[in-house]
């Protein structure tokens, strides 16, 4: 009996334990031997980490500036365009990070629209918005991409609030500014300080932002990773800063899984209507502020297909004498090798190579997932035990989990299979929180009523479970494919040269100077946010009604 209920387990925990609890062991192995480690090494931590907690601490609190009134705004008010508006503050959370790194790179980089715009207006020889690489632009791509992590969050709570609370309020003479802080604040506490740790722990584990937009001048933890065990080779600094990076995280995700259960103990099951607004006050509110929502979560989505399909003369060099044209020319670069070179690899072979790896992804997480998550859909106390262990993953970033690879597996960094090994430790914990609602909805009944009627166990499978569970089987499927799609830290560090993803691809094309490079990258990140924005449309469709979403 015991053996039937561990056996649905070995597959996941044999992997785990291979590939992610063995990898770690090995950086904390390594980092642990001070005596490799000098003062400079250690002064150098200090600084990356106070500047990783800074810039996590002020992006969480501008994201809370941008976040909080959206929540009130989606929560309270009825108005046209509202679901379309709400699907695009959506969007951003689930695109790739280097997407959202080209396409405010599109917008406001040095070869963007809008400077090269500007450029050929005022006939200037220089972009006149400096954007990229500075800490603005750090900040302004971690509120877009976590603004909807506030607006969800908050904004359910905000949705279920007793409005008797705030009429008993208004009764006894109070103002609207004091009902806010006296009565709905206290009230939404959990739940903003849930959203804010969060949106905390994703600013601080942020990779592809920061080595983007950012630069080296930027450095936090994770890019320090990244540039000690690529650049300079030097693997016990890296292994030490990516124990640092693993025990924050760790202790973050213990603090936001308590804070998610105080906030749903004050979640009001009674869903409060919103309204149509009517005085001047709240229909200018809500202009006002779908207008800045809309400018700011538009303008970098459709800065990058713009950019793609655009040739200029300044990308040729002209830079005094821009002008605009549409073009295909970008994408049908894509297919050709003009250097001739054997070494150089063609953006189409990083797609084929990313399709190849997504596929392998797919396969491996359903085929470790299902079985768990079938143990999970009727827990005991052996699957209560194991379930948080399955959720360690999360709390390690993929730029560790990377020189994890590296430090572990160093002589094996020859065979391409490493990175679909990689993305799937990612994707496995959402596959398996996707497929587990699902195998816990089929009645037993069922099952009985037909191996009664004298059906085989394929059958019961091919007959009763499989119309219940195939929608999920589907999103899961889906969300391994967008998330091995777009991952690009631990990808970074372990790929092969010759067999590069589409996100490494775009990061290339970037770092080269060149119009037809940075063409060329709006043209992969483009094909990239299509790709990924197609799996989100298909998660959304396919997912159980009342998934959570956080």
């Amino acid at each position: 009996m015991l053996f039937r209920r561990i056996l649905p387990w070995l597959g996941v925990f044999l992997f785990l334990g291979l590939f992610f609890f063995y990898p770690l062991a090995r950086i904390l192995g390594l980092s642990l031997d001070f005596a490799i480690l000098s003062v400079g090494d250690f002064r150098l931590t200090f600084f990356v980490f106070c500047f990783t907690f800074y810039q996590a601490l002020l992006s969480t609190l501008l994201t809370l500036c941008l976040g909080l009134p959206a929540a009130f705004l989606f929560a309270r008010f009825n108005f046209r365009g509202k679901s379309l508006l709400r699907t695009l503050t959506a969007i951003p959370f689930m695109l790739p990070t280097v997407v959202v790194a080209a396409g405010f790179n599109a917008w406001l980089g040095p070869r963007g629209w809008l400077n090269l715009a500007l450029q050929n207006l005022f006939h200037l020889d220089s972009p006149p918005i400096i954007f990229v690489g500075t800490l603005g632009a750090i900040l302004a791509a971690h509120v877009f991409y976590n603004a909807t992590i506030v607006i969800r969050i908050v904004g359910n709570t905000l949705s279920r609030l007793d409005p008797r609370l705030d009429q008993a309020a208004c009764s006894l003479g109070a103002s609207p500014h004091q009902i806010f802080w006296r009565v709905t604040l206290p009230i939404l506490c959990p739940s903003l300080l849930a959203a804010s740790m969060l949106v905390f722990l994703f600013d601080f584990t942020s990779f592809g932002v920061i080595l983007l937009l950012g630069g080296p001048q930027f450095a936090t933890l994770e890019v320090e990773i990244y540039y000690q065990a690529l650049t300079f080779f030097n693997l016990p600094l890296a292994a030490w800063l990516s124990l640092i990076q693993l025990l924050c995280t760790l202790a973050f995700s213990i603090v936001y899984s308590r804070l998610v259960t105080r906030a749903a103990m004050t979640v009001n099951p009674r869903l409060n209507l919103p309204i149509r607004p009517r005085i001047w006050r709240q229909r200018a509110f809500v202009a006002i502020f779908s207008l800045l929502l809309f400018v700011f979560f538009v303008f970098p989505l459709f800065s990058l297909p713009f950019r793609s399909l655009t040739r200029l003369e300044a990308d040729r060099g002209d830079r005094a004498q821009a002008q605009y044209g549409l073009t295909m020319d970008y994408y049908t670069e894509l297919f050709v090798n003009r250097r001739g070179s054997i070494f150089y690899v063609p953006p189409v072979t990083a797609l084929g190579n990313s399709l190849a790896y997504a596929s392998l992804t797919v396969l491996l997480s359903l085929a470790l997932g299902f079985p768990a998550a079938s143990a999970l859909a009727r827990p005991g106390r052996l699957e209560r035990f194991l379930d948080p262990i399955l959720l360690l993953p999360l709390g390690a970033s993929a730029v560790t989990l990377g020189l994890g690879f590296i430090v572990a597996f160093g002589r094996l960094l020859s065979f391409p299979w490493l990175v679909p090994l990689a993305h799937t430790i990612i994707a496995l914990p959402f596959v398996i929180r996707a497929l587990q609602p699902a195998l816990a909805s089929i009645p037993d009944r069922l099952r009985q009523a037909a191996v009664t009627l004298g059906a085989s166990p394929p059958r019961v499978w091919r007959e009763v479970d499989w119309p219940i569970v195939r929608r999920a089987v589907l999103s899961a499927a889906v969300f391994a494919f967008t998330v091995s799609l777009g991952e690009f830290g631990a990808t970074a560090l372990v790929y092969r040269p010759e067999y590069p993803t589409l996100p490494v691809a775009i990061y290339r094309f970037l770092s080269q100077p060149g119009g037809l490079n940075y063409g060329q990258a709006m043209a992969m990140a483009t094909i990239l946010m299509l790709v990924a924005g197609a799996g989100i449309l298909a998660i959304e469709k396919l997912r159980l009604p009342g998934a959570g979403e956080f």
